[in-house]
């Protein structure tokens, strides 16, 4: 099975950048979409953005449509969350996620879809 691992988040002002990185580990990397949701202090788990196997389909939430680019490199076995121009309503705890598909479009984008779990990256934006 695949084991994922977050980093890169931290303290950041509004308005900075962050980039987010998951590396996965023991599995096949490409037979897994993956996905990064995040849980504000409060609130239920939400999905920010998910890729196909392949990386040729995504899904970005409308809260950071625009802001956020996922994005997956396959040689590296890591995916990553480019986000631009953070705001105070992106803090949160931020966890990469893993799910076992079977065809190359599909994209899981509810938490229940994916089995597999990091231990999540904190990230604080600052007003």
């Amino acid at each position: 099975q695949v084991q994922v691992v977050e980093s890169g988040g931290g303290l950041v002002q509004a308005g900075g950048s962050l980039r987010l990185s998951c590396t996965a580990s023991g599995a096949t990397f490409d037979n897994y979409a993956m996905g990064w949701f995040r849980q504000a202090s409060g609130k239920e788990r939400e999905g920010v953005a998910c890729i196909s196997r392949m990386g040729d389909e995504t899904y970005i939430a409308d809260s950071v449509k625009g802001r956020f680019t996922i994005s997956r490199d396959t040689w590296e076995k890591t995916m990553y969350l480019q986000m631009n121009n953070l705001k105070p309503e992106d803090t949160a705890m931020y966890y990469c996620a893993a799910a076992r598909v079977y065809t190359t479009e599909f994209v899981p984008v509810r938490p229940n879809e994916y089995r597999y779990w990091g231990q999540g990256t904190q990230v604080t934006v600052s007003s």
